[in-house]
């Protein structure tokens, strides 16, 4: 099939970037607190690929540029990079909750973290991690075992799943310590990041109100539980701490952070090394629980392709343990985390801010202007993606994928500020789906579930599925 174009919507005079239509005083700053993934869409639907939205008071006003097409994406945040920077208020909420990791840096302290980690994430390193997903993944499927009445809420199972691997892989031997402390304390301060990224004024952090200290004591806990296992990972004087076998290497992840060196770009102090550790909590549980959680989901509600889904899992995996050399294996498990990823990207929102004015799909973005690329919008687009709202794997067959433009679907960014850890993402999600499909079937009993765009995309009620052994 030939590449889908855009539809061209809106005003027929293209410098001119439509507005969607707010209230007279706040603009539309209430209905992005309550549904910000819902007004983007609506903003699409009525004016097309770019377009204005409003939020806040006369003189305290901020306005969106909003770009959903995948060439206005791919201008954004890869041809036209240097122009637009991680400058904007939930950018600078997250430097101030979780420090100037590799997702908040910019400029050179950007280019020496990602020098000192690119690392530690090659293919061969990333692979060797599989052997920690399969052990959570096992840990997972043996306590579903007493499940009560066979239910589980898949979003908060992957939650915790995801979340003990990444800290066994980070941490290794400390990973119960580490997996309870971000489980109580990440809740509290991505909401907090995000009420104030959206609120046109905060009062200072340091004020004694409620919310305030709430946030204070959660990231003062997080910080004490990672800032001790660097210490003992620092005292041990070779950088292999505690080590853990799962880790690839006789070593955890914390352990190659805290060893690596070079000469232009020396190493990471213990406060660099705690802002790299509760990045990657973050953006390595939270995202691939997403992609676990809506892929199970999904597939609990058309049987047909869970069971094809599972045919090849048994196929190719029999009764053994999967491994990395097993994701090429995968193609179909792989088509359904990818349609997964589409419909509930992981991170549904990706700011930027304007450094000069500049030509984006047809229209001048303004110097200075906050700036709001979409996957949630841009991954429904009927101009990329017929009846977007269906669940149909077979979008991401190797055909299919060719003929669509590479913006399109773009769950882990793009351009020199891709992630970093998208194999490993993949890696751990082919693995752990496939375990568990192979052991259960998977019944919705939600057949809907809500979600809103914090930092990364959460679920707000539950997503309950009924499990049964498979084949029984």
């Amino acid at each position: 099939m030939a590449a889908a174009q855009a539809p061209r919507t809106g005003s027929s005079d293209r410098t001119v970037i439509p507005r969607l239509e707010g209230s007279p005083l706040l603009g539309s700053l209430a209905d992005l607190k309550s549904d910000a993934l819902g007004t983007y869409q609506r903003a699409r639907h009525l004016h097309g690929d770019v377009v204005r939205i409003t939020a806040g008071p006369p003189g305290l006003r901020t306005e969106l540029h909003c770009v959903f097409s995948a060439e206005g994406a791919q201008q954004v945040l890869a041809t036209q990079a240097a122009n637009f920077r991680k400058d904007n208020a939930i950018y600078q909420e997250v430097r101030d909750a979780l420090g100037n990791g590799l997702l908040t840096s910019q400029d050179e302290d950007y280019l020496r973290q990602r020098r000192l980690v690119q690392p530690l994430f090659t293919k061969r390193r990333v692979d060797g991690y599989a052997d920690a997903v399969a052990t959570e993944t096992a840990a997972t499927l043996a306590a579903w075992e007493a499940a009560p009445d066979g239910v589980v809420d898949v979003a908060d199972e992957m939650m915790a799943l995801a979340l003990r691997a990444v800290a066994r892989i980070l941490f290794g031997t400390d990973v119960d310590a580490a997996a309870d402390v971000v489980d109580r304390s990440f809740p509290v301060i991505t909401a907090y990041v995000m009420r104030r990224g959206y609120s046109p004024v905060n009062v200072p952090r340091d004020w004694p109100t409620p919310g305030n200290k709430r946030a204070a004591a959660a990231m003062d806990e997080l910080y004490a539980v990672c800032d001790g296992i660097i210490a003992e990972r620092r005292s041990s004087g070779s950088g292999s701490g505690s080590g853990s076998k799962e880790a690839g290497a006789d070593e955890d992840l914390l352990s190659l952070l805290a060893a690596a060196s070079s000469v232009d770009d020396g190493e990471f102090d213990a406060t660099e090394l705690r802002e790299q550790v509760l990045i990657f909590l973050l953006a390595g549980h939270e995202t691939t629980a997403t992609s676990l959680a809506f892929s199970l989901h999904l597939l609990a509600r058309h049987p047909e392709l869970q069971e094809r889904a599972r045919a090849e899992v048994t196929a190719v995996l029999g009764d053994r343990t999967p491994g990395a050399a097993d994701l090429d294996r995968l193609p179909y498990l792989t088509q359904v985390l990818k349609e997964a990823m589409r419909l509930y990207p992981a991170a549904p929102v990706l700011g930027r801010r304007s450094v000069a004015a500049a030509e984006v799909d047809g229209h001048t973005i303004p110097a200075g202007a906050d700036v709001i690329v979409a996957p949630w919008v841009t991954h429904r687009h009927p101009g990329y993606w017929p009846d977007p709202e269906r669940f149909d794997p077979d979008r991401f067959t190797p055909e299919a994928e060719a003929a669509r433009p590479r913006y399109a679907w773009l769950p882990f960014g793009g351009g020199p500020r891709a992630c970093i850890g998208q194999h490993f993402s993949m890696l751990e999600s082919v693995i752990a789906l496939a375990m568990l499909l192979r052991a259960y079937e998977f019944e919705a009993v939600d057949t809907e579930v809500s979600v809103t765009a914090g930092i990364t995309l959460r679920t707000t009620g539950p997503a309950r599925c009924r499990i049964r052994r498979a084949g029984s």
